[in-house]
């Protein structure tokens, strides 16, 4: 799917918000944040709410900028950007044995940009489990456009307690969509209480590396700023993300770092020094262009008031991940492969 234009990015702003909602819900939102003298364990109690203004208000412009694939992917020579977050969508599928006709959950499934792609790619069915409805409600666009509605659906959820009978799924995935909830072993065990004995759990998380030491005060503010920029509670390490896989239930085939393996960073899609659409936006001249076309259509009344805060929020999520993958202390790309055994201990 085409990136969205301008007046496509007006038009979407807030989500499911009425216009004259938009300005409260981000202040709301960004007063969640320790930058703004928020507390964690406010935006782990109040995840849901966190999660979904976020969403309604950031949508139209992932939209904008990414088009419907909300995710970072380590690129090869030669590769695009939409090449790489294709192969890793494939790469995601390659690891699960998907085969034609399984039933497979895509946990967090955005506007179900992957979901269409690993569909066509494997020939499986896949359920989407999203908790914002203006998200659902664009992934069903999506899935018209593409001809998947009979092989493709959403289901209406929070996925720390998804509205799933026990043992439905033959596979499960999750594409940087689980770092938003406010405690891995929670909804790791949802996962697992919906996949059938004996299969696989593909996860590609957000992660903080061993060399984030939270006695430094510049990691600690590198954190908050990723947190503010992209809905997130908290950010957990890589070892926690594993102890948590294995305390939900399942057997850990497999972890790695996927982005120690590329020969381009995960965020080059973001650097302004490695010059493409999205990362043409991170430099001065982009956030000039981009800032003058929101501010212009928010003075115009084209976008509602607040969509400047929305702006400057996600601004602080481009400069917050770029500082974190440069400092080699946070990971777009950490990947677990889990099995649900075929008897339970």
């Amino acid at each position: 799917m085409a990136k969205r234009g301008a007046l496509d990015l007006a038009s979407g702003l807030g989500g499911k918000l009425s216009r004259q909602q938009v300005n409260s819900a981000a202040e709301q939102y960004v007063n969640y944040h320790e930058l703004h003298g928020g507390e964690e364990e406010s935006r782990k109690s109040n995840y849901a709410d966190l999660v979904n203004k976020y969403y309604d208000l950031a949508t139209s412009f992932y939209e904008y900028g990414w088009g419907d694939s909300f995710h970072f992917a380590g690129r090869w020579h030669g590769e695009t950007i939409r090449e790489s977050i294709k192969r890793h969508q494939h790469f995601m599928a390659l690891q699960l044995g998907l085969k034609k006709g399984m039933k497979v959950l895509d946990v967090g499934c955005g506007i179900g940009g992957p979901l269409v792609e690993i569909a066509r790619f494997s020939s499986t069915l896949i359920t989407g489990v999203n908790n914002n409805d203006y998200q659902i409600s664009r992934g069903k666009e999506v899935i018209f456009s593409a001809g998947l509605s009979e092989k493709c659906n959403f289901v209406k959820g929070d996925f720390m307690n998804m509205p799933i009978p026990d043992n439905t799924f033959d596979a499960a995935y999750s594409l940087q969509a689980t770092c938003h909830a406010p405690d891995a072993l929670g909804v790791y065990k949802e996962v697992y209480r919906v996949l059938k004995p004996g299969q696989y759990f593909a996860l590609d998380e957000w992660c903080l590396t061993d060399r984030f030491d939270p006695n430094n005060a510049k990691h600690r503010a590198i954190k908050a700023e990723i947190e503010l920029g992209d809905g997130l509670p908290d950010i957990r390490t890589t070892c926690q993300c594993v102890q948590a896989m294995k305390d939900a239930g399942f057997e850990v085939i497999f972890t790695k770092d996927l982005s120690e393996d590329s020969p381009y960073p995960w965020y080059q899609s973001i650097d302004p020094s490695h010059l493409s659409w999205t990362s043409f936006q991170c430099t001065r001249v982009g956030h000039f262009i981009t800032r003058t076309i929101v501010n212009t259509l928010e003075f115009l009344r084209i976008a509602p008031a607040g969509s400047t805060i929305v702006y400057n929020f996600l601004r602080t999520a481009a400069e917050g991940l770029l500082k974190g993958g440069r400092e080699g202390i946070f990971t777009a790309n950490y990947f677990v492969l889990g099995r649900k055994p075929l008897q339970e201990t």
